[in-house]
């Protein structure tokens, strides 16, 4: 049984560490004239978006929430052997990995606003 949970919490792990900075590699599409200096912006909004955790503020609420829904619901409808507990470390992983989703979108978001910031008509 441990091998399963392996497998199944293994790619999560990877997945949210691959995804770490993601959205701070993240290139805005420029409408218009890009000048010389445009490398060198980008490179300071992307490190600026980087400086951002890997985790919203939010991160350990929305793992708990994560875990308290998929053990209730585990408790209620297949409550059996261990299957709470796993339920409970699935739903953690799902929020963590929510959390992770959304700090992304933050990230590209301060790259954009960023190169606005800078004189550059973001319009993607």
């Amino acid at each position: 049984m441990q091998h399963y949970k392996l497998l199944i919490t293994l790619p999560v792990v990877l997945g949210l560490a691959a995804c770490a900075n993601s959205g701070a590699n993240y290139q805005p599409v420029v409408d218009g004239p890009v000048g010389p200096n445009y490398n060198a912006d980008l490179a300071q909004c992307q490190q600026l978006a980087a400086s951002q955790g890997a985790l919203d503020s939010n991160a350990g609420g929305k793992a708990a929430a994560g875990a308290g829904v998929a053990a209730a619901t585990t408790a209620v409808f297949n409550n059996e052997g261990n299957n709470v507990r796993d339920a409970a470390a699935v739903g953690a992983l799902a929020g963590l990995t929510a959390s992770a989703i959304d700090q992304n979108s933050k990230k590209e978001a301060i790259v954009r606003n960023c190169m606005s910031k800078r004189g550059y008509n973001v319009v993607g």
